[in-house]
């Protein structure tokens, strides 16, 4: 049982020293530090809303197929529930033929719509995050701040937390480009 090197504690360990080291700098030096809550600007700011509706748009088309053939398969069980009973051996395995390509086709709709959503979403949200990194860069830089933290962080006042700032800034920058259209 001998001692063992854990790289999640080390680096764990390592942040700690460089947030403790960074703060000692800042009081020795005077330096300004912000902080910010990047989830909640992209879940509060407007563009992530019209980000969300603009892929509902996008994909409500290809929804509305998926929807249309899960009812066509629904109908062709259906008709091999009450049908099946009356219909002839070659008839009845025609049908579940037809429900098994339905169901296979079915399944690759969807795997697709999925897939084809999720590269959309992240495309869009990671638009989203740079806007909202350039936005918390020039808060910062109006406000003079050497450093702004986004992760880790325990505990920060009022004061140094530009979330709402930034979240402002996003709602004008938004509503001036909504009424340019």
């Amino acid at each position: 049982m001998g001692w063992r090197f854990d790289v999640k504690r080390f680096v764990a360990f390592l942040t700690a020293a460089f947030l403790m080291g960074l703060a000692g700098a800042a009081l020795a030096e005077g330096v300004r530090i912000g902080v910010v809550n990047p989830n909640k600007l992209v879940e509060r700011s407007p563009q992530y809303d019209q980000v969300r509706r603009d892929l509902e748009k996008e994909f409500q088309q290809r929804n509305q197929n998926m929807l249309d053939k899960q009812k066509q398969l629904k109908v062709l069980e259906e008709k091999k529930a009450t049908d099946s009973a009356v219909m002839s051996d070659v008839g009845l395995n025609r049908l579940e033929q037809d429900i098994r390509s339905h169901r296979r086709h079915l399944n690759l709709v969807k795997e697709e719509f999925r897939e084809d959503l999720n590269v959309r979403r992240t495309e869009e949200f990671n638009k989203l995050l740079r806007h909202v990194s350039e936005v918390v860069h020039q808060v910062a830089r109006e406000e003079n701040l050497d450093v702004v933290l986004s992760q880790g962080i325990v505990f920060a006042s009022q004061r140094v937390d530009l979330t709402d700032r930034v979240l402002e800034r996003l709602r004008e920058q938004f509503k001036a480009a909504s009424e340019k259209k």
